[in-house]
């Protein structure tokens, strides 16, 4: 792999903790991304953010990397508190910085910390704040992929204290939408607050559980169908990986079952045709640059093929994920591994598109 916009080592700070349901997420993809990066390219600074929001760099796991100590599985936030623009912009190490923000949820993905990382001019891996915005809010992605002509579901969206009651929202989802119905925080990520609904008598609970993680929810009709996933990596040149199968283990692919028990069944690649392989990478590049992302994403798609007695609807988008995790359930490496690319050369490779990218953005001019 070519890495001539990136120079020959770098200071690569890993961000990752945060202050969103996902923290332990997070956490866990950390350890597994410090224990793979390939330490002749890098000077890895692991920083964790605490629940209440402060920046520690991770001392003890920097002396563990430095004497090449195994890791723990997962990393929780401790060690020198630091401030965060001192750190980002620090040249101490006389090397260049790249920051690998590894986190999940809300002031994470959502374009929050990209903000901060744009304002602080230092390259980061991953989707920029507009992308990442539209991303991390499954409304606002439905409105985006109903522009750009992809298809999806049927779905509706509520904000909270919009003068709608929930009991009000319960009777227009049961009415709306087809049965069983996903509740959804527009919001959060790895299934946090999500629930599955077989009948009207659910919606309430269903609606408030969600409301603990988001004023915005999105209530989604269930899909008959297949769920495929699509990494994507890349920026304005997308490529497409083989599309993997999740078979939940659970009722339905939950936070359980991706994170603790790994009681769901991935089948990578994905039993499907060359047609429909074909079908899917198309569609989920096509999402990737309608939503602005780079770097990294996950898309996820319902396959409806019907039955002999009703007509399928075909690949359905489900939602993006433009920070999927790294854990050793995840899909987004093991996808590009079956695709070819290991899992140190998918750090590399990220690293070198946002070097690339950000030395494009640099070349903009900002005056008249």
């Amino acid at each position: 792999m070519s890495r001539t916009a990136s120079p020959d080592r770098i200071r690569l700070v890993v961000l990752f903790g945060g202050i969103s349901a996902e923290h332990e997420v997070s956490c866990t993809s950390a350890a597994h991304v410090l224990a793979a990066a390939r330490r002749e390219a890098y000077e890895l600074v692991p920083v964790g953010i605490t629940r209440d929001g402060r920046w520690l760099r991770q001392d003890a796991a920097i002396a563990a990397l430095a004497e090449g100590a195994a890791l723990p599985g997962s990393l929780e936030p401790a060690g020198t508190v630091v401030n965060p623009i001192d750190l980002l912009t620090d040249t101490g190490s006389g090397l260049p910085t790249v920051v690998l923000p590894l986190l999940h949820g809300p002031h994470g993905e959502d374009g929050t910390i990209q903000g901060l990382l744009e304002l602080a001019g230092v390259p980061y891996v991953g989707t920029g704040v507009l992308g990442s915005a539209v991303g991390m809010d499954k409304g606002m992605a439905k409105v985006v992929a109903a522009q750009a002509g992809i298809p999806q579901g049927d779905w509706i969206e509520y904000r909270d204290g919009g003068g709608e009651s929930v009991e009000a929202l319960a009777r227009r989802a049961a009415t709306t939408l087809q049965f069983p119905i996903f509740v959804k925080p527009a919001n959060m990520g790895s299934s946090v607050g999500i629930s599955k609904v077989a009948g009207a008598e659910g919606l309430p609970g269903a609606i408030k559980e969600a409301l603990q993680y988001d004023e915005v929810l999105v209530l989604e009709s269930g899909v008959h169908g297949r769920e495929i996933e699509v990494a994507v990596l890349g920026d304005l040149i997308p490529e497409a990986s083989v599309p993997g199968e999740i078979i939940p283990g659970a009722e339905f692919y939950d936070y359980e079952d991706k994170y603790v028990t790994g009681g769901a069944e991935l089948q990578i690649p994905a039993s499907l045709d060359a047609d429909e392989v074909a079908a899917v990478q198309e569609l989920a590049t096509r999402a990737f640059t309608a939503f602005r992302l780079s770097g990294l994403a996950r898309i996820d798609f319902f396959y409806d093929e019907g039955t002999p007695d009703r007509p399928g609807a075909g690949w359905l988008l489900n939602e993006p994920n433009t920070l999927p995790g790294f854990t050793p359930y995840s899909m987004y490496p093991k996808l590009w591994e079956a695709s070819g690319v290991g899992y140190a050369e998918l750090i590399d490779r990220l690293v070198d598109i946002a070097v690339r990218r950000h030395v494009r953005r640099a070349a903009i001019s900002t005056t008249r």
